[in-house]
């Protein structure tokens, strides 16, 4: 049997952070690395004792949610409160960082930021990476599954036997329950 890559292994340990988010907007999770050790983890969500988005809602101004606090951020602010040094270390993030999350990776001397998803990669975050020379390196989790939808699914599932059982389903209904189906499991439409 071959063992799971490094890449694999670290990004698998972010997409199970992600799922301890408290934001119901996107679940992201982001692992610190040095010398294929983790040194920090986090997820994004609120303050420590504050409410939660899962709770109350996110809050939404100018289109962010200023409640959570971004899973790099997160992981960096572990290596702080712990006195563990992030220079020279490696990032694995479920989805690309956003601007803020750059700057702050950048100033803790990250040198590479591995992520799985593109996520509004904003052009000056990509340019400012480039520039210092943190490597970005796309690496989707393909060895192992890691569900973070499996909430929506539930649900989808759960309503569909309802509506099963309630009446007849008509042609449009099936039509949309199968798009959301390939969707939600991402089915091969053959």
């Amino acid at each position: 049997m071959e063992r799971i890559s490094w890449d694999q292994y670290f990004m698998a340990q972010s997409h199970l952070l992600a799922l301890r988010s408290t934001c119901t907007r996107l679940m992201v999770g982001a692992t610190i690395v040095r010398d294929k050790r983790i040194i920090a983890g986090g997820y994004n969500g609120s303050v420590s004792g504050s409410v939660h988005c899962i709770d109350d809602g996110c809050y939404v101004i100018d289109g962010h949610c200023v409640r959570t606090i971004h899973a790099e951020a997160n992981a960096l602010l572990q290596c702080a409160k712990f006195g563990v040094p992030t220079e020279g270390a490696d990032i694995y993030v479920t989805h690309f960082p956003c601007l803020q999350c750059c700057k702050q990776l950048i100033q803790a001397g990250i040198r590479t930021v591995y992520y799985a998803e593109d996520y509004h990669n904003h052009p000056y975050a990509i340019s400012l990476f480039a520039e210092v020379g943190v490597e970005t390196k796309k690496v989707e989790l393909d060895y192992v599954m890691v569900d973070t939808n499996y909430a929506e699914k539930h649900r989808f599932m759960k309503e569909l036997v309802q509506r099963m059982d309630q009446k007849p389903l008509d042609p449009d209904e099936l039509i949309n329950l199968k798009e959301e189906a390939v969707r939600l499991f991402q089915l091969d439409e053959r």
